[in-house]
């Protein structure tokens, strides 16, 4: 049987579409094995003209997943950057940008925020004091309207994308699908050919997606979700994670300190001083509560 390698631009269940220089192929695992993410470079055992194996995984330079209490949830690997979609309507959960910026940061991806619908004005002002927490911490804020103005989205967006491996996640609602569209023209038909391969009928956003966009360029579209867990996350890969905690830890009085209630915490000091916001050290203690509650 022919031997190939090639990338996985779709998943769908334990279904996978791989794309490698010449052709298209649907693809499965052996046994029962789902640890296959969009983007990963994979070595494949063509069974039929368009089917295959997949044999095995090349080593991969990042993984972005997130988890609950029971599993983890693959979203991507191979990315460099993430952007995050919000709007400035329907109203967006501080709760998952944050958690994306820890998932990111983690990971060792770059993290961007898209506030999308600019035009509508009357609550730009107020959206915009809501992202300053986090723009303040270096996360970088690109202000666009899809719909409004789609050439000056395309301007804005187009040369961050360049020469990246990109996706884009994001709440229901927050225009993310208009921002596809705009920055690949035949997503819409890509997203059927795709859909038609995994045989998900008319649920063509339930699936993550590769686009590519040539110049060894390419943008992941996830589908909307609500939650972003991170039980995987370890106490040591949490604080790190949070890029403000860094000029503290090692300073505080206890060497194995949690920066919860200990006394002497250099990371609760600079909270109580107005040095870390504390909305970011409340989320810190919810993801270490939760790191301690996982099942598996």
């Amino acid at each position: 049987m022919t031997q190939l390698t090639g990338t996985i631009i779709a998943a769908h269940g334990r279904h996978y579409l791989a794309q490698t220089e010449t052709l298209r192929l649907q693809c499965v695992t052996r046994g029962k094995k789902t640890n296959v993410a969009v983007g990963d470079r994979v070595n494949l055992k063509l069974t039929s003209a368009d089917q295959a194996v997949i044999e095995s995984i090349a080593e991969r330079k990042t993984l972005l997943y997130r988890s609950d209490q029971y599993k983890s949830k693959l979203l991507a690997a191979n990315l460099t950057q993430l952007f995050i979609v919000v709007a400035t309507e329907p109203g967006f959960a501080d709760d998952l940008i944050s958690r994306a910026l820890v998932a990111a940061d983690a990971a060792g991806i770059s993290a961007h925020i898209i506030l999308n619908k600019t035009d509508v004005t009357d609550a730009l002002a107020r959206t915009r004091e809501r992202l300053l927490p986090y723009s303040s911490l270096g996360y970088p804020v690109h202000e666009v309207s899809a719909r409004a103005f789609p050439e000056q989205a395309c301007a804005t967006l187009a040369p961050l994308l360049a020469g990246q491996s990109s996706i884009l996640i994001g709440q229901s609602g927050m225009g993310k699908s208009s921002l596809i569209n705009l920055l690949v023209p035949d997503a819409e038909i890509a997203t059927r050919e795709i859909s038609a391969a995994l045989d998900t009928g008319k649920h063509t956003t339930t699936f993550t997606r590769l686009y590519a966009m040539g110049n060894d360029s390419s943008i992941i579209d996830s589908p909307g979700f609500q939650e972003f867990g991170l039980y995987h996350l370890s106490e040591g890969m949490l604080e790190r994670a949070f890029r403000e905690f860094s000029p503290f830890l090692g300073n505080c009085k206890y060497y194995n300190c949690h920066h919860l209630i200990e006394p002497g915490c250099a990371v609760l000091a600079a909270t109580e001083g107005g040095q870390i916001a504390r909305m970011r050290h409340a989320l810190y203690a919810q993801l270490l509560h939760e790191s301690s509650q996982k099942l598996y």
